[in-house]
């Protein structure tokens, strides 16, 4: 599993010093760059014919169980739930030492975009889905001895 640290700042909150909703969508893309990144891999890339590729999103929702304040400093663990051939699942737990506080879920999907403008989903190269499964192996092993 990958974990990501991040303190709250004081932008992040709303005027009862809460961080607002909304904020935690930032923080799971946050989490899935510094992911990425883990794994040398990039979230937008320029191909050299003029395209590019990148991961758009097709559906997102997180859950609240405890609220996160100003100077927290909490932790996003992530688990690729479904590595398919074009799509990306991914599991976001935030906790704040051992307290829970929220679950999201995202889902991405491979995609390459044409000069024009025009997307279209791609098979993911073969080298990237073994990175995204090898991380959800890791952690299903280690789950279960």
């Amino acid at each position: 599993m990958f974990t990501h640290s991040r303190r709250i700042r004081f932008s992040d909150t709303d005027l009862a010093g809460i961080v607002h909703f909304a904020n935690f969508y930032r923080f799971m893309e946050e989490a899935e760059h510094e992911l990425f990144r883990s794994l040398d891999l990039k979230i937008l890339e320029e191909l050299p014919d003029g395209s590019s590729v990148g991961w758009p999103r097709v559906a997102a929702a997180c859950s609240f169980q405890a609220p996160a304040y100003y100077d927290d400093l909490i932790e996003i663990d992530i688990d690729t739930t479904r590595v398919g051939q074009k799509s990306l699942t991914m599991s976001f737990r935030f906790r704040r030492g051992q307290q829970q506080l929220a679950l999201g879920e995202l889902k991405t999907v491979y995609c390459r975009r044409r000069q024009g403008g025009k997307f279209e989903s791609a098979e993911m190269p073969a080298a990237c889905r073994e990175k995204l499964s090898r991380l959800s192996a890791n952690e299903r092993a280690s789950e279960n001895p």
